[in-house]
This record gives structure tokens, sequence and C-alpha cells, in this order.
């Protein structure tokens, strides 16, 4: 079956985002015809005259819609794209030159119906950018969850850079409303449908993730609350790594008063573990700012989502509380 790709990207208030995605899609070396379909979630502040001066240059479908939320306005853009491979981005992500070749490639040697990539930071970045990014991809923070050639097989793409065939779309019904958490749910119904997913390396995107130490501790948050409705939901996909960030937390309140009433060298584990990311991270992007800001990203980031996880393990895991009841704002009507 000859691939036609479809690439569908939900936009909320970001015509700047959308602009400079865009940019990025013209330099894309790929020989191919494809198309890009943008959906308006409900703006306010509407995308449309970007889209316009890009319609010369790129393939570019355009439709607006009420505010139904991002796994929704995905569906929406499938059931009306003409391809029949789907390549999910976020609007805050920009696409390297090489991106499509090395997509198409991998699945003309390997198809698989659904794939996922992996996300880098760009030289332009901020840093506090570079530093969530590095706490939000690194295996010393997260195992390396979000995309390495080590987790190759049954990956659960995450849908700021995610590919799913027709077939599988139309088998699945696509994303549900929970939010976050839709693409690991659309990825464990994919592997029940029995459809595979992978990870293609080398297929990265930038993603620029719009943040701030507010935005991110929310975000990180939701991460947390879902996580064990998704457990509950798919059982088979929990995995011990979805508990380091608790378990952080643990070692850091048991390091911090083993060291007041005990001994100061109970402290030196934790110590040494802050330093080990640290160095990572300056080395990686050649900066000591970032290793510095790292480290406070690492901090943000597990004790929001490790706090979460406890409390959203209590209520589902434990009390056996409605999801929906229990967090409703994680879910859109």
């Amino acid at each position: 079956m000859a691939l036609s790709y479809s690439f569908v990207i939900p936009v909320y208030n970001r015509p700047q985002e959308i602009k400079e995605l865009l940019e990025s899609f013209v330099l894309i070396s790929f020989n191919q015809p494809f198309e890009i379909v943008i959906v308006e979630d409900g703006s306010t502040l509407s995308s449309e005259e970007v889209v316009k001066q890009y319609r010369s240059k790129l393939n570019i479908s355009y439709y607006s819609k009420p505010n139904s939320g991002p796994g929704a306005s995905r569906n929406y853009g499938m059931e009306r794209a003409t391809g029949n491979y789907f390549i999910i981005l976020d609007s805050d992500c920009l696409l390297p030159e090489h991106y499509l070749a090395t997509v198409n490639d991998f699945l003309e040697r390997q198809y698989h119906d659904c794939y996922g990539g992996a996300d880098a930071a760009h030289r332009s970045f901020s840093p506090l950018q570079k530093a969530i990014n590095y706490v939000m991809t690194s295996f010393f923070t997260t195992g390396g969850i979000r995309g390495s050639e080590k987790s190759i097989s049954n990956f659960e793409p995450r849908s700021f850079n995610m590919g799913i065939s027709k077939a599988a779309f139309e088998k699945t019904g696509g994303f549900a409303k929970i939010h976050p958490g839709e693409d690991p749910d659309l990825s464990q119904r994919i592997l029940k449908a029995g459809f595979k997913t992978t990870f293609i390396p080398n297929a990265y995107v930038f993603h620029k993730r719009r943040i701030s130490w507010n935005k991110f501790y929310t975000q990180v948050t939701k991460f947390g609350l879902v996580r064990p409705i998704l457990n509950s939901w798919h059982p088979r996909a929990a995995k011990i790594t979805f508990w380091l960030p608790s378990l952080f937390l643990m070692f850091v309140v048991f390091s911090v008063f083993s060291t007041i009433f005990f001994s100061k060298w109970c402290i030196a584990p934790l110590l040494f573990y802050v330093l080990l990311i640290f160095f990572d991270a300056a080395l990686k992007n050649k900066s000591i700012k970032i290793g510095l800001l790292a480290v406070v990203a690492l901090f943000v980031q597990f004790f929001g989502y490790g706090m979460a996880f406890l409390r959203s393990s209590y209520y589902i895991g434990l009390l056996k509380k409605d999801p929906v009841k229990q967090f409703p704002k994680l879910f859109f009507k």
C-alpha cells in the first residue's frame, strides 16, 4: 500500500506557533505530496490569516470548530483528512528537514500502524525550555519513557509527535475525552485492537513547550493524576517507573529527616543524584545555567507528579472512585 500522509494539528489561540510550524514545513525535504490539516479548537485568536499566507507553498486544509479539547480536535481532523496515514503534532513543535523522509523510510521497511518519536530542544530555545526538555526526556529523570531506541516495541507514542494509520483510527475511534493522557490511552487501545506500535529513531521534533514554572508544575501535576486512571484502564501497561517521582519525594523527605536527626552523611545520596543531574544537563547543553535550571525543574517535576500520583492512586486505585467524578477537570464533555 502506498502511504499518503496527512499532518493533523489542533491549535488553540496560537497563531504565532502555527506560523513557525508552517515555516518549518516549507523546509521539509520530501519528494512526495503531503497534506496539512489545521483544526482551530474554538480559538478567540484565530490562525486563519496565518494559514492563508502559506496556501501557495503548502497543501493546507483549515477548519474552525467549537472548543472540545485536543483529542476531539485531532479526531475531527483525521475524519476530514485525505491521506491514509495521519501524523499528529502539537502546535508548539518545529520539524527538522529530514522528519518526513525519516518516517517514510522506516515505515516502508518496517510498517507499523502507529509510531512515536522523541522531542528535542532546538538551539533557539530559552534556557528554561532546554532545562525542562532535559528533565522530561533524560534517562536519569524519566527512564527514557518519552522516546529512546531502547523502548522500540509496544511504545506509547505521545501526541506531540505521533503517527497512526487510517485503519487503526477507524478501528479504535481515535482519542478519548481524557486530557492529558489521551495519547497513551489510544496507544493501548491500538495494541488491544491487534495493531503494533513502535518508536522511530531520529524522527524527532523540536518541542518548544510554551512554559513557565507555574505552567510546568500544573502540567506535571495533571500527568500524575492521570497515570493511575490509565493504569486502572490498562493494567498491563503499568510500570514501576511511574512510581519513581513518588519514591523520589519520599526519598527527599527521608534524607532531610535523617540528616537533621541522625547524621549529616544521610544527605549524601540525594546530593550525589542532584549533582549527577546538574553535570549531565550542563554538559549536554554546554551551559552551567541550564544545569542549575534542570535541578530546579527536577524537583518541580518530581514533587508535582509524585504528590498527584499518590493522591490519584489513593482515590482511583484504593477507593475505586469514578475518575470522571473524582477529577472532572481531566475530562472534556
